[in-house]
């Protein structure tokens, strides 16, 4: 068969072999594709030439170039006709595509019109894009088209080709990847991913340990992660390794690093705020001279009002809460534009938040007047007023800043209309209604803006000394403008009041609004204007709403407070949102500012029946119970804790799915969490026990672990103070399991040891096998290994009369836990492997992935490497899956420690780097210390000594603590 009818034989080698445009590869095998179906290249010789020609970027290559190219000096006597041959070869399987690739004078070259893609021009492309987004100042968009652009590699550029041109070109592509990936790094580093940064780097250290940026950067990673240590080690390994490999010192930027990260210096300086400037011109109010921030807003509407010369009226619009800071910001923007309108500036304080509007009519009357049209002239119809002052301003430009205004109808007849004119607008109702303004939302200032308003209202002398105080007292404030500039002032007036002082006064929720009134000005005052507007259905939501702790509330569980179905409930959250008393925070999400809060829970007390706000308060935890036992059942569908529960009088959500219920878990951890330690008492103290042993996954994913600990330490306390012995024996054996998760066995073992003494006495079966089975878990990690066994076959008889199928499964891989311990390794693997398959056949998948993580421990102590990091491998996607990091991450733990076995200590380092990642804040010192060993003792087999040093000193650190306990079991 001839060359030519193999090409046109293959899939996409022809015309008549699908459409879709054409795809050239060079980083990585030389590839072409059609509509995602592989062309035939040809032999690696014509591969060459393919990819001389793909690489020349479309410009001509003479043919002794290309035999130059695949044969170097000894090319065989047919060389040219042979070059020819591939061409034509090439041409025959690009099919319809043939004419990219044209003979020009001697030579060929290959043209790239629109719709064909090289990858090599792509990955060109990117880092261009990347290069132009740092420049903007968008490090985090230019990491992300670095990262696109190292995406295109795919091994080995021009993998395979032979001859000196792909050799050379193999080097250079293989070297601008690696300055793409430093670049990445380094803003993996900048951006605050310095976890992810650092198994990078430590990978990349030991696969090119003379590359000094890789070391710098991990340094750098290592230092602004506060592991001065290692990053100090890291220098004193490459200064060792250069002396003593090249005979050379480390170059400037590393030595400078070095020096930096020993004076403790290597911060950013923070980025000095925007100066507040101020004059008071024409109609505008003063501006305030201590205005403080708000730099990129003040630039927003600055921009759009210098505009209003040159283009139809501007029309701007400032909304917010009462208090943020929106006339002051208005009359601020009109100063700085002042320039722009040399005709003038109208002001008016429409009195849109008080019982008693400004009447557009009367705002007129006053504008003609001030733009010299006599009383007698004035019209009295408003329709005419407002034609005359559009009059009046044709050919001028003025500016009118419409302050305060309550809807869209007011400010109408009084928008100037006309060219070269522009109104700013200020109001709590966000001006949806009127068609082509520039709306802004203003929020509340950040800590640092703040903290600066607070400090040149006071005095530098008095807050400097006393910063922490002094945040407190700004975070108190909500960061509301108003509320921060009313307690400043008090403070400025008291001089024998230290800023402490103030920051006690408003640290009780009970009288904070009260405490913050000064002269003429009251927060809650400015509050009371817009509640006095609300109609009755929507006091009554504002108020109670209010009640619930938590940062937010989602639509469903406003709908359980408010006692009313999802649609209604949203078509009245979203009328206050427009007023500016509830924030939408996203998509079915809604807020209050943290002192709007305060004075809903005001305004409802005052207004609502004791016996409303408790059931107001019953029916939003029976929603997150109903709705967390659905999650834990969808995850674990052999347990059956759900038959245990207190039972409620509220339907919760349903899920289509185990990830829809799970994502809802985790969206909603914060308002859980916040309303278990609202409701732990009373007769609501059995449900928010449920609640917790409902909600436990947050616990065992790492990431809710210490909170999780403290909230269930407060509950059990709140138990202790009751006779429920059920709810006692409950919140014991939470704590047990959010103590091991945290690395505290000692205290695990205390509290499971009562769990099961309570849970016995009053016969709740559940809490017999899981305080049983934490008492054999905290035994076999404290080395009582037939403690354990004890224990654990206790456990197993209570899951068994239960029924209870993810509880067997827990038992038997805990027990296989302890057979590894006293050197039973076979029965070890064969406990395993029966929790593998019952938890298989029962399609619990979280239980699924800690049986093969157990399974694999055994493996692994059999020496059968390969086999665990297999049943790991399959293990950690689960985890990952279903943002279980803690668990992810002692699942690399044990693949660094495999691997460490295998070997393989570059990629042991990296898997141990990735522990710690997920080990940081989560899993407790034990945890952290298991992981730095693994990690210095793969840095030691790589010749890093210093840094292996001192990975393995803080480990012995963690150790030694007393407070934890670094003996893995």
């Amino acid at each position: 068969m001839s060359d030519g009818a193999r090409g046109a034989g293959l899939p996409g080698g022809g015309p008549e072999a699908g459409g879709g445009p054409v795809r050239f590869a060079v980083l990585g095998p030389v590839r072409v594709r059609r509509g995602g179906q592989p062309l035939d290249t040809g032999s690696p010789q014509q591969r060459v030439v393919l990819a001389v020609l793909l690489l020349h970027g479309g410009r001509h290559v003479a043919v002794e170039e290309l035999v130059d190219a695949v044969w170097g000096e000894d090319p065989p006597r047919d060389a040219v006709g042979t070059v020819r041959t591939y061409v034509s070869r090439l041409r025959r399987a690009l099919g319809p595509d043939a004419d990219l690739l044209r003979g020009e004078a001697g030579g060929y070259a290959v043209h790239l019109r629109a719709g064909a893609q090289l990858d090599a021009e792509t990955a060109t492309r990117l880092a261009a894009e990347a290069d132009a987004a740092l420049a903007a100042g968008e490090p985090e968009r230019a990491r992300q088209l670095r990262g696109e652009a190292l995406a295109l590699w795919d091994g080995e550029p021009l993998a395979g080709l032979p001859g000196p041109y792909a050799e050379r070109q193999r080097t250079r592509l293989a070297e601008w990847r690696l300055s793409l990936l430093e670049g990445r790094l380094e803003l993996d580093v900048e951006v605050g991913r310095r976890a992810e940064a650092i198994s990078e780097l430590t990978a990349l250290t030991a696969a090119y340990p003379l590359r000094e940026r890789f070391r710098e950067l991990l340094m750098l990673a290592l230092y602004r992660s506060g592991r001065q240590a290692e990053a100090l080690a890291v220098y004193t390994d490459t200064r060792r390794q250069l002396t003593d490999e090249l005979g050379v010192e480390p170059g400037p930027e590393l030595a400078a690093l070095q020096q930096r990260i020993l004076r403790g210096s290597d911060q950013p300086a923070p980025a000095p705020l925007p100066a507040a400037t101020g004059v008071a011109p024409a109609q505008l109010p003063a501006t305030l001279t201590d205005f403080t921030g708000r730099g990129a807003v003040v630039e927003e509407l600055g921009k759009q009002l210098v505009q209003a010369p040159h283009m139809v009226m501007a029309v701007s619009s400032v909304s917010g809460i009462g208090g943020v800071g929106k006339t002051t910001l208005a009359v601020h923007v009109a100063h700085a534009a002042r320039e722009s309108f040399p005709d003038g500036q109208l002001y008016v304080d429409l009195q849109g938040a008080g019982p008693s509007p400004a009447e557009p009519a009367a705002v007129l009357g006053s504008f003609l007047r001030s733009l010299g049209t006599p009383d007698g002239e004035i019209p009295e119809p408003l329709e005419e007023r407002a034609a005359l002052y559009r009059s009046l301003l044709a050919g001028r430009r003025v500016l009118a800043l419409l302050d305060n205004a309550r809807d869209a109808a007011q400010i109408r007849p009084l928008l100037p209309g006309t060219e070269g004119c522009a109104a700013l607008i200020t109001s709590r109702v966000r001006m949806a209604h009127l068609v082509g303004a520039h709306h802004v939302d203003l929020d509340v200032m950040d800590p640092d803006e703040a903290l600066l308003l607070f400090t040149r209202i006071v005095g530098t002398e008095r807050v400097e000394p006393h910063r922490a105080a002094a945040m407190d007292v700004v975070a108190a404030c909500g960061f509301l403008p108003l509320a921060i500039r009313i307690a400043a002032s008090r403070l400025a007036a008291r001089r024998t009041w230290t800023v402490a002082v103030l920051a006690r006064k408003l640290s009780d929720e009970h009288r904070r609004l009260d405490e913050l009134r000064v002269g003429d000005l009251a927060v809650k005052a400015t509050f009371e204007l817009g509640y006095g507007q609300l109609e009755p259905e929507q006091a009554r939501a504002f108020g109670l709403l209010g009640l619930v702790d938590g940062p937010d509330i989602s639509l469903n569980a406003a709908a359980a407070v408010l006692d009313r179905d999802e649609d209604d409930t949203e078509e009245l959250l979203e009328t206050l949102v427009d007023t500016s008393l509830l924030e939408s925070a996203a998509p079915g999400r809604y807020r209050y500012h943290d002192l709007l809060r305060l004075f809903a829970r005001t305004c409802a007390e005052r207004e609502e029946p004791a016996t409303e706000l408790h059931a107001a308060q019953s029916r939003l935890l029976d929603f997150y119970l109903a709705t967390a036992a659905r999650v834990y059942e969808l995850g674990r569908p052999g347990d059956t804790l759900i038959s245990h529960l207190t039972q409620v009088t509220r339907e919760g959500l349903d899920f289509d799915n185990h990830r829809t219920a799970r994502d809802w878990l985790f969206s909603e951890a914060e308002c859980l969490l916040a309303a278990v330690r609202q409701f732990a008492q009373g007769d609501s103290l059995p449900y928010t026990v449920a609640l917790l042993l409902a909600a436990k996954d947050l616990a065992e994913s790492g990431l809710y672990s210490p909170r999780f600990v403290r909230l269930a330490a407060e509950t059990l306390e709140a138990a202790e103070q009751t006779e429920d012995i059920r709810s006692q024996a409950r919140a014991h054996v939470v704590l047990a399991a959010a103590r091991a998760f945290t690395g505290h066995f000692e205290r695990s073992r205390e509290h499971a040891t009562r769990s099961l003494h309570l849970a016995g006495a009053c016969g709740d079966i559940w809490v017999c096998g899981e305080a049983a089975n934490e008492r054999g878990l905290t035994a076999s990690v404290l080395g009582r290994h037939e403690e354990a066994r004890q224990y654990l076959d206790e456990a197993l008889a209570a899951y068994r009369e239960d029924g209870n199928l993810d509880g067997e499964s827990c038992a038997l891989s805990n027990l296989a836990r302890v057979h590894i311990d006293m050197g039973s390794i076979p029965t070890a693997i064969e406990l395993a492997e029966q929790t593998v398959e019952l938890d298989r056949k029962s399609n619990a998948l979280l239980r699924l992935a800690c049986s093969r993580y157990a399974l694999a421990i055994a493996l692994n102590c059999a020496d059968r490497h390969d086999d665990a990091l297999t049943q790991l491998g399959l293990a950690v996607e689960i985890f990952r899956e279903n943002r279980m990091d803690l668990w992810e991450g002692l699942a690399y733990f044990r693949m660094a420690q495999v691997l460490l076995a295998l070997h393989e200590p570059g990629e042991s380092a990296t898997y141990a780097e990735k522990a710690l990642s997920r080990f940081r804040g989560i899993g407790g010192d034990w945890h952290r210390g298991g992981a730095l060993t693994v990690l210095g003792r793969a840095l030691g087999e790589l010749g890093q000594s210093d840094r292996a040093q001192a990975c393995l000193s803080e480990a012995r650190e963690l150790q030694e603590s007393g407070s934890t306990r670094a003996q893995h079991g």
